[in-house]
């Protein structure tokens, strides 16, 4: 039997659909042992697309800052799926983990985290060169003159103001190039106006280079400059607006 049929030459291919930034399905995740066990997310469906901002709020305790360690890889849900560009975190131990997120992922805290011992310049280059970046020095440099700092690389932190702490805090952040910036409270140590400075930086370092931006806050100003605003509340996300399209 034959097949006449032939490709309409006038059809058009289905558009392809983009690969999230972000796949959370199904997410629980519990801390603590025995009776003070508490389960913290409950259910968690979130698809975050690539380049997006999101801001996500919701009350003290609601598992935000939870759940944000959870797509860094800090934290492991105990059921469900994580998909962070494109791998799955639930298939990979401790060593693979840090791996992919000295590749992928940029994490900037409330609390500097930068290592005392060490000055701006360091604390920069270090987990480049960790991750096999070439080049890490010149990389650091450039990030910390891109947040303003290039006359303080050799100053440590106890030598630096909070925002300055903060703006090396983000440069390490942003000198790999990650695919996935995520951001938990990152003015809460901050005064309103330098505070300001690191949101507009940390802005600015997304829409550059097309990262996909996840940022904690209670601030609901804050909150609306990005994208899209996610909700949750006891663990739940209880409001996030399709993905719009892009």
């Amino acid at each position: 039997m034959t097949n006449n049929s032939r490709p309409n030459p006038n059809s058009q291919p289905s558009p392809a659909i983009a690969q999230p930034a972000i796949k959370l399905t199904s997410v629980n995740l519990s801390l603590g042992q025995g009776a003070s066990r508490v389960h913290i997310l409950k259910d968690i469906d979130l698809n975050i697309g690539s380049g997006e901002a999101i801001g996500l709020v919701g009350p003290s305790g609601s598992g935000k800052s939870t759940l944000l360690m959870v797509m860094a890889g800090l934290e492991r849900a105990d059921t469900g799926t994580v998909v962070v560009a494109g791998e799955n975190l639930g298939t990979m131990d401790e060593d693979a983990l840090a791996r992919f997120r000295g590749r992928n992922v940029g994490i900037v805290f409330q609390s500097f985290h930068l290592i005392p011992t060490m000055t701006a310049l360091e604390n920069v280059t270090v987990p480049l060169e960790l991750a096999g970046a070439a080049g890490a020095q010149e990389l650091a440099r450039d990030e910390l003159g891109n947040v303003g700092l290039g006359e303080r690389l050799h100053h440590y932190p106890a030598q630096l103001s909070g925002g300055e702490q903060q703006r090396v805090a983000l440069a390490r952040a942003l000198a790999p190039n990650p695919a996935i910036l995520v951001a938990d409270e990152p003015t809460g140590n901050l005064d309103e106006e330098t505070g300001q400075q690191i949101i507009d930086l940390l802005f600015a370092g997304h829409a550059k280079r097309g990262t996909t931006l996840v940022l904690v806050t209670h601030d609901t100003a804050l909150a609306a400059r990005c994208g899209r605003v996610v909700r949750l509340r006891s663990g739940h996300v209880v409001n996030a607006p399709k993905e719009i399209a892009r």
